[in-house]
């Protein structure tokens, strides 16, 4: 989350003309690999839907998701953009109000977690760098931002988890219902050794349509009042928890598979 300030954000929407849902000359197609190019994020992720669908909606939710020097990079950019293509407005003192503001941010200490690191690491669901970025937003009391990254994270972890054991994958189907379809899989193919385990696992149903509620409502997600530090950090225990379950379960999974494919029939000559 950037720490663009109130009066900072106005000048910047008048810099770059983001009345009416647009901003400077892009079209939906220049606008995406700008930010592909530029800042190394897809901006027409969920995680940047906050605000709503239209180029002026995405750039808030990208002010609101990304840090303080990805932001400024951007800022630079657009405004190095906007004077080759002469679509800036024609105020000086409001074009050098922009590169105050961008040389601002990119002054600010550094996360640990930078965004373009945290994207690639949705890609491949690595969450020792997601979990990271998770705490250091609780730690700097900004549970929003850690809430819709970490569901972010999960709704893609989940829906992986389901392709690898046959389990249809529908961008409609909610998240509950995917993790349900998973853990019945999981059962059936004799995955799960303990009753009470597979109980906990169908608990976790509920938590995730839990969860669903908590990021629409109390995130970034739309203009929501903010969960709490200590009700955020409870829900990132808990998630976190059961995702570190999961990554553990299909390792011996794995494991066992490959075991079996080296079984060897005793009939068979011994390979060496």
């Amino acid at each position: 989350m950037s720490d663009l300030t109130f009066f900072e954000k106005s000048k910047l929407e008048r810099l770059f003309r983001m009345g009416g849902g647009y901003v400077l000359d892009f079209t939906n197609a220049t606008f995406e690999q700008f930010f592909a190019e530029v800042a190394r994020v897809r901006i027409y992720d969920d995680v940047y839907n906050g605000f709503g669908g239209s180029k002026a909606n995405r750039m808030r939710g990208f002010w609101a998701a990304a840090n303080n020097q990805i932001v400024a990079q951007a800022i630079e950019a657009l405004i190095t953009y906007g004077e080759q293509e002469h679509c800036l407005p024609d105020d000086a003192e409001l074009i050098s109000e922009g590169l105050r503001i961008a040389a601002r941010l990119a002054a600010l200490p550094a996360p640990v977690a930078e965004l373009d690191s945290l994207t690639a690491a949705m890609e491949a669901l690595d969450f020792d760098v997601v979990s990271q970025a998770v705490r250091e937003a609780l730690e700097k009391d900004r549970p929003e931002t850690a809430l819709d990254r970490l569901h972010t994270f999960v709704t893609r972890f989940v829906r992986n988890l389901s392709e690898q054991h046959g389990v249809l994958v529908d961008r409609n189907k909610p998240l509950q219902s995917l993790f349900g379809e998973y853990v019945k899989r999981l059962r059936e193919d004799g995955h799960l050794e303990s009753d009470m385990t597979e109980r906990i696992l169908k608990s976790s149903i509920s938590v995730l349509e839990a969860f669903n509620d908590v990021r629409n409502n109390r995130s970034l997600a739309h203009d929501n009042p903010i969960l709490n530090h200590d009700e955020s950090l409870l829900i990132f225990n808990h998630i976190s928890g059961l995702i570190r379950f999961l990554q553990t379960l299909e390792k011996r999974i794995a494991r066992d598979q490959v075991a079996q494919s080296w079984t060897w029939d005793d009939d068979e000559p011994v390979p060496f």
